[in-house]
């Protein structure tokens, strides 16, 4: 499966159905939670103190909640007009606006206390319309960042990087705009989990120190494929599902059997709001070779 950014313009990826259907996941709801609590960490705001801050693509608001909850006021902006049609039904608390940010943030000068985004970053770096320049569209991006933030403060953007080529690109543009930071991947030796996390600062770059990295996996459901990031469609790679299936073979599963797993599977599809076939009873049943 390609990436969502190889698949169509995020206003137009983005459409009504799949705002909806990204929005009403629970998995997607309980990834997005994870990403914007970590992000909230490496941000390292003071404690009890209610700040300003930026959810730059803010989609439908499953960031901004959390936002809420830590006692914070925030402005989202997103180029989807269907996620912000979501995000104003959910009735949230945080001032939204259409925007590509490729275009360059309208914040005024050393307003916001702080900034995140949550798998947004990437998509500059694809050309969807022939005057799309990625390095000037990354530029334009974090130099109007720089400005928007008071002096000292930090910004942490949650991002999946195609290609070392590709996060060369992201990082390269956001030290051009005058930040300071560095690159933090949590879980850095496990393919499923790694995640990798801009951190940017506005103040004196001796006076930064990039946060530590988290590098073990508390719990395999948290394990989230990076394919599944955008689009609420969750996949095993051939490599992993031909490993899982040898497992569930050899009893390593849990003591399973191969048409338990299989139900379970599709259990947990239905869930995210995909259309699966009804089970009966050749569901599981090892198929006759055919001549």
């Amino acid at each position: 499966m390609s990436r969502p950014e190889h698949t169509a313009p995020p206003e137009l990826f983005y459409d009504d159905k799949e705002a909806k259907k990204y929005t009403e996941s629970s998995r997607i709801i309980h990834i997005q939670h994870q990403l914007t609590t970590r992000a909230l960490e490496l941000l390292a705001l003071p404690e009890g103190q209610p700040l300003l801050l930026a959810d730059i693509g803010c989609g439908s608001g499953l960031s901004g909640e959390v936002l809420e909850e830590h006692g914070h006021t925030w402005v989202g902006c997103d180029i989807s007009q269907s996620m912000l049609a979501i995000a104003n039904e959910r009735e949230n608390e945080g001032d939204l606006f259409a925007l590509d940010m490729g275009t360059g943030l309208p914040y005024r000068p050393g307003t916001l206390d702080g900034a995140i985004s949550i798998s947004a970053v990437q998509w500059l770096c694809n050309a969807d319309k022939t005057d799309h320049v990625p390095q000037r569209r990354l530029g334009l991006f974090f130099s109007s960042h720089y400005r928007a933030l008071a002096r000292g403060a930090r910004a942490v953007f949650q991002f999946y990087p195609e290609s070392a080529k590709q996060m060369e690109l992201i990082t390269t543009a956001a030290m051009k705009a005058g930040f300071a930071g560095g690159v933090v991947v949590d879980y850095p030796n496990s393919t499923k989990a790694k995640k990798y996390f801009l951190c940017l600062y506005t103040g004196p770059p001796s006076s930064f120190v990039v946060p530590s990295a988290k590098t073990h996996v508390m719990d395999e459901d948290d394990e989230d494929d990076e394919d599944d990031y955008a689009s609420g469609r969750i996949k095993v790679n051939g490599r992993e599902r031909e490993q899982m299936q040898r497992r569930v073979r050899k009893g390593k599963k849990g003591d399973i059997t191969k048409k338990q797993w299989i139900l379970a599977k599709k259990e947990r599809r239905r869930k995210q709001g995909k259309d699966v076939k009804a089970n009966s009873k050749f569901t599981g049943r090892k198929r006759k070779p055919r001549f």
